[in-house]
């Protein structure tokens, strides 16, 4: 082979190498529920104050996560509730194995018995009125416009959040920002 080719060789394996992250595919959370920026269908709404749905939690699922993950977080946030700017946690769940690429339908229950084994949920915003970790379906207040609920799915790098046994929303997302190493997210809309 002559040098002309080796190096053309080499160039093309370099080029193959720089795309073949893009070839693979972005880290990418899904839903079979409804699609990003659609509107979450009230099945999945809070049974309570004024709220009337089933309190059900979405099937999602997620693809392409980056190397080297080693477990995953989900967390899902209301940005816009009206709390003085910390919004509302609606679900928070980590360790969740890094085999794991989906959740099903109604796994959110208080009991996490649907959850993946070895996954923990953590006391979402709701823990006064459920007294419990779990799911908390959105019910936004009446003419307070549509809310938008972020479910980010994070690709850590560590198998365990040591997180106390009262840990709280925000403490995890604290330890699980500092562990990622790539996230997706899927928005929701929902409004009364």
């Amino acid at each position: 082979m002559t040098v002309a080719r080796v190096r053309l060789c080499g160039a093309v394996a370099i080029i193959l190498f720089a795309f073949s992250g893009v070839l693979a595919g972005a880290f990418e959370l899904m839903s079979p529920d409804v699609k990003s920026d659609g509107v979450m269908p009230e099945k999945f709404t809070f049974n309570g104050f004024d709220c009337h749905g089933q309190n059900v939690s979405p099937a999602l699922s997620w693809s392409n996560p980056p190397e080297g993950t080693k477990s995953f977080a989900l967390m899902v946030h209301d940005p816009d509730a009206p709390t003085g700017g910390a919004g509302i946690w609606h679900w928070v769940v980590v360790n969740i194995p890094a085999p794991v690429h989906s959740i099903e339908e109604g796994a959110g229950t208080a009991d996490g018995a649907k959850l993946p084994t070895g996954s923990r949920q953590i006391t979402n915003d709701y823990a006064g009125i459920t007294n419990s970790p779990g799911w908390g379906g959105p019910c936004p207040p009446k003419g307070h416009g549509s809310h938008h609920y972020n479910f980010t799915i994070y690709a850590l790098k560590v198998e365990k959040l040591d997180l106390p046994a009262n840990a709280t929303s925000s403490q995890a997302g604290f330890f699980v920002n500092f562990n990622a190493l790539d996230k997706a997210k899927l928005t929701m809309t929902y409004g009364r």
